[in-house]
């Protein structure tokens, strides 16, 4: 029965994708990342976007018609980003206002970008240089990276794994074991309920901030992260340990749910903070972190099955448990620590657009 529920996976899967869809202004830049734009959004959010049921009606249809829906569907978006979607970065917008300004005067105006333009091959050159040197020797980095890609790396694990426990325990169709993975988009869309008051916590930190009054602390993007990266590793237990033809199967599927939450939480947490610690090398930080996440995405699920099969549902989901509850310590000890942490980083002390923020802290950190 095991494995010719397996072999059912192979040539007729079922995946429900849940699309999060980041509304963030700032994205992993890949040639240049140098901007002018001083504003750190507090209000980089997760939206919740769409949840897709892809069902394959077997490896003998080779016209399978999902694969033009999201074509389709994909193409009929970029109209809609191209219009809606504004322009954020800072010398992108003064670089088209100093044109804008040669056009209607005839006056030699350039926006310093313009001016101090690296050539491609500098540009290439620092975009692959400056996360993988960030990627080796900076430790929020390192331990951030290694933190959402496992988290990532679940995320892409789950499609296979509930499809296999539950055709296995409870002799879910194809079609049902897909629609149990609707728990994760489930767990995200609370995570985006919750956000709002993760928001309210980093921005009444501002108080509290010694060095830059009025500025939030890049650590208390971590408040909620904390519980939420502890529910993830619970999650992963309960859903290896319930995961059994005797118990219910709405109790793995909650802590399917509660997995997502964690998820959610995990990858706001380091999309945040690496945001605001970094500043002007954000986006060779979120860069680094990429790598990692993607990397354990594509390669973490190849394990799922027969770390499943081998270890059996309730020693497998303690091995991933107890990974996810290992790598909770790194927000918490950034939250007790973090401060002293941002001392000793290089590219910390610089990462500030304003020239005078940057000799004042190397002034009170590096002296004091």
């Amino acid at each position: 029965m095991f494995g010719r529920s397996h072999h059912d996976l192979e040539c007729q899967k079922a995946q429900v994708t849940s699309k999060a869809l980041p509304g963030l202004r700032v994205k992993n830049g890949v040639v240049s990342e140098d901007s002018t734009s001083t504003d750190s959004s507090p209000n980089l959010e997760l939206k919740e976007g769409d949840v897709q049921v892809h069902t394959w009606y077997g490896s003998d249809d080779p016209e399978n018609p999902i694969y033009y829906i999201q074509i389709i569907y994909n193409a009929a978006l970029i109209p809609v980003f191209w219009f809606i979607l504004q322009e954020t970065r800072g010398d992108v917008l003064l670089a088209k206002r100093a044109k804008k300004l040669r056009k209607e005067t005839g006056k030699p105006i350039y926006a310093q970008c313009e001016i101090e333009r690296p050539n491609v091959t500098d540009m290439l050159k620092v975009s692959f240089s400056r996360p993988t040197k960030m990627l080796i020797t900076e430790p929020v980095v390192i331990f951030f990276t290694l933190w959402v890609s496992f988290a990532w790396g679940i995320l892409f694990l789950f499609f296979s794994s509930v499809a296999q426990t539950f055709s296995t325990n409870y002799g879910f169709s194809t079609f049902q074991t897909g629609l149990v993975q609707l728990a994760i988009s489930i767990g995200a869309t609370i995570g985006t309920l919750i956000n709002p008051f993760q928001d309210h916590l980093y921005l009444a930190s501002a108080t509290r901030n010694p060095h830059r009054p009025g500025k939030p602390i890049p650590e208390a993007r971590l408040y909620t992260a904390i519980p939420g990266s502890l529910l993830f590793a619970a999650g992963l237990f309960t859903f290896g340990w319930s995961s059994q033809p005797q118990i219910p199967w709405p109790v793995p599927a909650a802590a399917v749910a509660c997995v997502g939450l964690g998820i959610y939480s995990i990858y706001m947490a380091v999309v945040n903070y690496l945001t605001d610690a970094y500043e002007k090398y954000a986006s060779s930080a979120l860069s680094a972190a990429s790598l990692g996440r993607n990397t354990f995405g594509a390669f973490l699920p190849f394990a799922s099955y027969q770390m499943f099969e081998t270890l059996g549902f309730g020693w497998a989901g303690s091995l991933l448990g107890f990974i996810g509850f290992v790598l909770s310590a790194v927000p918490v000890v950034l939250v007790l620590k973090g401060q002293e942490i941002r001392k000793r980083s290089p590219f910390m002390l610089e990462a500030s657009y304003d020239e005078e923020e940057v000799k004042s802290r190397r002034d009170s950190w590096v002296v004091g």
